[in-house]
């Protein structure tokens, strides 16, 4: 990460995790920008003062593992790129600073919100144990048989909170894949994924502004299915092609940056 990020990562007041009790947000609206690498620096120099970050054991960029699971027809994969309007994805989290793992079922309903049931649950390959299975039988509309990891994730995320404005930010970076399936691996190493999350539908707050100011605007991004697009070549991504015309401006812009 550029040392300059870094140093403003410190200069940002810190907020610990039971401060964040109050905007979980398990349903919740999001508002998800993509853009370049460089132009975290830039945000973060806006963010601080309106928000606080997220620090835990002093650590403020956090490291994220993350398995995806899928049909071998993937129609998870298959009900996001169809623009279906209830739609899931079943992942094991793996919060790596702390060694917590989590299973967790992600659903966006017919109102645009994104639901999210989770609980504590270490990743067996091969099974999923009672707990996991109660999880999805009472929330995930496919049977366990039909599901097996397809994709790994790892990246590191930056939080801020809002405690005032009850707003949540995430900043994904150093973005990472490994499909589970064919082996293959690939990387966004010059994406950034911003993203808002809060309980409500108003795009006005002081974050939106911001982004603004950087000539940022709001796109579907889902790092599932784009990292699931970029690995397997036999997967349908016509209904996707405008995410990476996107992607490929964003690779121009930072290389551009960067004197590539």
């Amino acid at each position: 990460m550029n040392s300059k990020i870094i140093e403003t990562l410190g200069k940002i007041d810190p907020v610990g995790l039971d401060d964040m009790s109050s905007i979980r947000f398990m349903n919740r609206v999001d508002i998800k920008y993509v853009v370049p690498l460089n132009k975290l620096l830039d945000l973060l120099q806006l963010l601080n003062g309106n928000y606080k970050i997220l620090d835990i054991n002093n650590t403020r960029a956090l490291p994220y593992s993350t398995t995806y699971f899928d049909t071998s027809d993937y129609l998870f994969y298959i009900q996001h790129v169809r623009g279906k309007a209830e739609r899931y994805k079943l992942r094991y989290r793996i919060y790596e600073s702390s060694g917590d793992s989590f299973l967790e079922v992600k659903k966006k309903n017919l109102k645009g919100r994104t639901m999210k049931w989770r609980i504590f649950n270490d990743f067996t390959p091969g099974m999923f144990d009672v707990d996991a299975l109660d999880l999805m039988a009472k929330y995930l509309p496919v049977e366990p048989e039909r599901l097996s990891p397809s994709i790994i994730n790892s990246f590191s995320r930056v939080t801020l909170a809002g405690l005032e404005t009850m707003e949540r930010i995430t900043l994904d970076f150093d973005i990472n894949y490994t499909d589970v399936r064919s082996g293959k691996r690939d990387a966004f190493p010059y994406l950034a994924i911003v993203e808002l999350k809060k309980d409500g539908n108003s795009i006005s707050c002081p974050f939106n502004s911001m982004m603004k100011s950087l000539n940022s605007y709001p796109t579907g991004f889902s790092k599932y299915v784009m990292g699931l697009a970029l690995l397997n070549e036999t997967l349908k991504k016509n209904m996707i092609k405008r995410r990476f015309i996107i992607l490929n401006k964003i690779e121009n812009e930072y290389a551009r940056h960067n004197g590539q």
